[in-house]
């Protein structure tokens, strides 16, 4: 499972001057065969070693880099069909070598650069809320957490009073003490679950809650939330809680949480464009982000999935610019620039590491006329000239 310290600690890799090679390929799909994925990997390593065989690299770099395709040629992935995909770092010159399994499928790549290219990796990441997932009916519920599309283990509540026949036993009570009994009971069994989720919520980091049952039962419970969980409530699925498979359950769930995730994108892309039409602390565009993020000013950073943009770093003082691959003195502090080849990767990274926050958006919206926008923390100072 990808986590935050494996991404942290893969992003601030040092390869003290060697190229990185950072290659990403999706696992089979479910139409391709077994080993369709070390094909298109090969396919990867073959242009890339015809790429970097002539005289840019000195002989240090090519032989780290040829090492490193070598490497990660032998460690091509394998997996049964529609299992994601994996990603491969590697600096031979450094013993450095990586290889993280990703829980959804990532377009194929293969970057060599100065540092490792982890966008993909950050998208992925940022993607995934931590769910719980409950499968309730009047009598018995069901709770699992889903987190990069797995369900963890299952945790089962039980009220025996309501369970077998229906209220089989009850011998003595007329037709409307039976229902007002069952309505007690359903009730305290509800609270009950609600009083559980809750609990599971505040201790696991909880963001979402999904819920499945029939539709009269699941309507019924919602209520019995407490406000602050039924806002979380991120929708529901119809099940049967008898019968339902664990399987059909995570399918379910993560279905209802990729279809609030793609809304949550398009909430955040039409706020974050509507506060800049309307003046307010919000910039839009590659040059406008860059220069937010080069002093520190970005709360929010939205950039669209799979987008990137040649630019320039300035390793002194963070500056970021999206000016081509021509190198040249930093506008801010004079120090030469580094080239890189995906400029929106720094600046997410720039963004994280000043405690912003950074979504990727693979909805579509409007965002991918702009390829990325910013809310801010203050007004931005006037940018310096590149000249």
């Amino acid at each position: 499972m990808i986590t935050s310290d494996t991404l942290r600690r893969i992003a601030h890799f040092d390869s003290a001057g060697l190229p990185v090679v950072s290659a990403y390929v999706g696992l089979p799909a479910r139409s391709e065969s077994p080993r369709a994925a070390r094909s298109r990997l090969s396919s990867m390593l073959s242009e890339t070693e015809a790429t970097t065989s002539d005289g840019d690299l000195d002989h240090d770099a090519r032989l780290s880099v040829r090492e490193d395709l070598a490497r990660i040629r032998e460690a091509a992935p394998t997996g049964p069909p529609g299992a994601g995909a994996v990603a491969l770092f590697a600096c031979s010159g450094r013993g450095f070598f990586e290889q993280v399994r990703l829980p959804r499928h990532v377009r194929d790549r293969l970057v060599v650069d100065g540092t490792p290219w982890t966008r993909p990796m950050l998208a992925v990441l940022d993607e995934f809320h931590r769910a719980g997932v409950v499968v309730l009916d009047r009598a018995d519920a069901r709770l699992w957490e889903l987190f990069q599309d797995e369900l963890g283990d299952e945790l089962a509540l039980h009220d025996t009073a309501l369970r077998g026949s229906r209220y089989a036993g009850w011998h003595g009570l007329d037709e409307r003490h039976v229902h007002d009994k069952a309505e007690e009971l359903r009730k305290r069994h509800f609270s009950r679950v609600a009083d559980t989720v809750r609990t599971l919520a505040r201790e696991r980091g909880w963001e979402l809650l999904v819920v499945g049952g029939h539709h009269e039962e699941v309507s019924l419970f919602v209520p019995f939330l407490p406000h602050g969980l039924r806002e979380r409530v991120a929708g529901t699925f119809a099940a049967d809680p008898g019968t339902v498979r664990p399987a059909e359950v995570q399918q379910a769930a993560a279905k209802v949480v990729e279809d609030y995730e793609r809304l949550e994108e398009v909430r955040w892309v039409e706020d974050a464009l509507g506060l800049h039409a309307a003046g307010g602390l919000a910039v839009v565009g590659v040059e406008d982000c860059l220069w937010a993020a080069s002093v520190k000013a970005v709360q929010l950073l939205l950039v669209q999935d799979e987008a990137t943009v040649p630019g320039l770093v300035c390793p002194r003082c963070g500056w970021l610019g999206a000016r081509g691959q021509t190198r040249g003195p930093c506008p801010v502090c004079g120090a030469p620039t580094s080239a890189t080849g995906d400029v929106l990767e720094e600046l997410a990274e720039a963004v994280i590491d000043n405690s912003g926050t950074v979504e990727h958006v693979s909805a579509q919206t409007r965002l991918a006329e702009h390829l990325c926008a910013a809310v801010l923390r203050f007004p931005l100072p006037a940018a310096p000239s590149a000249e």
